[in-house]
């Protein structure tokens, strides 16, 4: 198996792992109006990360590449604010929220990386 393969296997768990930890995180979020939007907004940008990036390692052109990446990079960044938000408004610790959100932004940058290499030959 190649590094590369190996890599994209990696990255296929780790964001998986990253929806199911977003998944508990809400589900500990306490009963309220705002903790129930805010914990919807970041399940659903969590756990697109995951398949978004699965979609990106299908991808059919470079062009469908940078695309897929695109979104992950979004979604990632938007579960990163949701992130924030829960902390800032005081719905849950910072000591709770931060090794996840620590995880998402390398994530982040880690996809953000890959989709601006890609990107450079096509501009």
């Amino acid at each position: 198996m190649s590094d590369a393969a190996r890599k994209t296997i990696e990255m296929k768990k780790r964001t998986k792992q990253f929806a199911l930890r977003v998944i508990r995180l809400v589900r500990e979020l306490p009963k309220g109006d705002e903790a129930r939007i805010i914990g919807q907004q970041l399940l659903r940008s969590g756990t697109s990360v995951g398949a978004n990036y699965r979609a990106l390692c299908r991808a059919r052109s470079d062009r469908e590449f940078v695309s897929k990446a695109g979104v992950v990079v979004e979604e990632a960044d938007e579960s990163a604010f949701w992130m924030e938000l829960i902390v800032e408004a005081e719905l849950m610790s910072s000591k709770r929220v931060s090794l996840l959100l620590q995880e998402c932004n390398e994530i982040l940058a880690i996809i953000a990386a890959a989709y601006n290499t890609a990107r450079r030959p096509l501009k």
